[in-house]
């Protein structure tokens, strides 16, 4: 038991970046917290925090050591899950990572969520960076594409189609594009995805035509937003532009000569006992998704 609280207090001071404020969580006083990693050091023969008068860093091992530590305490948390009576309430600290153009898709139905599951805090990274889910504790992770990673489950959230879009002050410049053919006069604002720095691929029937790339930029708000601003046309998911196509801020072209379909899927460790917390958000979010389209 010592060991436990030892790791505990060691993967708390590592989270929060103090010891009072490790204290606080585990409902003990900082120096009891201090005293505990100090004996977790002395027993493993390594220091893993970095002291300073402002903060306290993990050093190289301790970095090394509060991965495996996070999982230990993660499967210690499913175990408990596992066991206890409460799974009609499920609780604790969901971690999620989801590509920034999904809050679209997230924030409308959160509130639903959390309404439903108050005892449940969620802590989401809106990140296009592509996180491994067993190395840094995710518990639910969203993505797009393909799937390489045996090691997890994967589930079916929201389908979505690619749209081509210009604004109305482009179109009355340049004239609409009846065929493919046309958007050799024109010109494009291209999607450099973040994690491998390919262009996306305009999802023309047709193929291999695209107008001249006016512009290149790794984040869809801001492709959004040229093309809102009249630089170009732009290819983007349907929900990332839902809103301005009603409001007459943008319009699609070659609706027809388009064959650009999309999925997001659910991600979570295989080898995991599925607690309450996640059983429950990966079964709201299809529902609710499915309803909200």
């Amino acid at each position: 038991m010592d060991r436990l609280s030892g790791l505990m207090a060691f993967a708390r001071t590592a989270e929060l970046g103090s010891f009072v404020a490790a204290g606080r969580a585990m409902g003990i006083s900082a120096s009891a917290v201090g005293k505990s990693v100090a004996r977790l050091e002395q027993e493993l023969g390594v220091r893993l925090l970095q002291r300073s008068t402002r903060r306290i860093g993990l050093t190289e091992e301790g970095k090394l050591f509060n991965e495996r530590v996070r999982r230990i305490l993660d499967d210690i948390e499913d175990a408990e899950a596992m066991l206890s009576r409460t799974r009609e309430t499920p609780h604790g600290r969901l971690r999620v990572s989801t590509p920034i153009v999904t809050y679209h898709l997230l924030l409308p139905v959160l509130s639903d969520f959390m309404a439903r599951y108050p005892e449940i805090e969620l802590d989401i990274d809106f990140n296009d960076r592509i996180v491994d889910v067993i190395e840094e504790g995710i518990d639910v992770a969203i993505r797009s594409g393909e799937l390489p990673d045996s090691r997890l489950v994967a589930r079916p959230l929201a389908p979505f189609r690619l749209l081509l879009c210009a604004a109305p002050s482009y179109l009355e410049r340049h004239g609409t594009p009846k065929v493919p053919g046309d958007l050799a006069q024109h010109f494009g604002i291209r999607f450099r995805f973040p994690n491998s720095g390919k262009l996306q691929d305009w999802p023309l029937v047709a193929g291999g035509i695209e107008p001249r790339s006016m512009l290149t930029c790794n984040n869809m708000e801001a492709l959004k937003g040229a093309t809102i601003a009249g630089l170009g046309i732009g290819c983007m998911p349907d929900f990332l532009v839902r809103e301005a196509l009603r409001e007459g801020k943008l319009s699609c072209v070659l609706d027809d000569h388009i064959d650009g379909r999309g999925q997001f899927r659910m991600l979570w460790p295989s080898n995991r006992h599925l607690s309450p917390k996640v059983r429950v958000f990966v079964d709201f979010l299809p529902e609710r998704l499915a309803v909200g389209r």
